[in-house]
């Protein structure tokens, strides 16, 4: 598997950029300067993330999102293990 997380990726099933395998080995996200737990999908080459409002959800159950633009980090989590 590579060592380098993909351009763009989203965490929910019915998206085209959705992959499981990923997912489970952990995303860290840093936007802004500031690591993030709530991004619901991210693109690095276009300097954007989606974000997770509040607890709200939309009809079909998903979080209810917001599209906001800036410097965006990515990283596996597992990375940061040692041995």
């Amino acid at each position: 598997m590579s060592d380098t997380p993909p351009d763009r990726l989203c965490a929910s099933p019915g998206s085209p950029y959705f992959n499981e395998e990923l997912l489970e080995r952990g995303i860290g996200v840093r936007f802004k300067g500031e690591e993030r737990n709530n991004v619901e999908e991210y693109c690095i080459s276009e300097g954007w993330v989606r974000m997770a409002v509040g607890k709200t959800l939309d009809r079909k159950g998903r979080p209810m999102t917001i599209k906001v633009t800036g410097p965006v980090e990515v990283w596996f989590k597992d990375d940061n293990k040692e041995g």
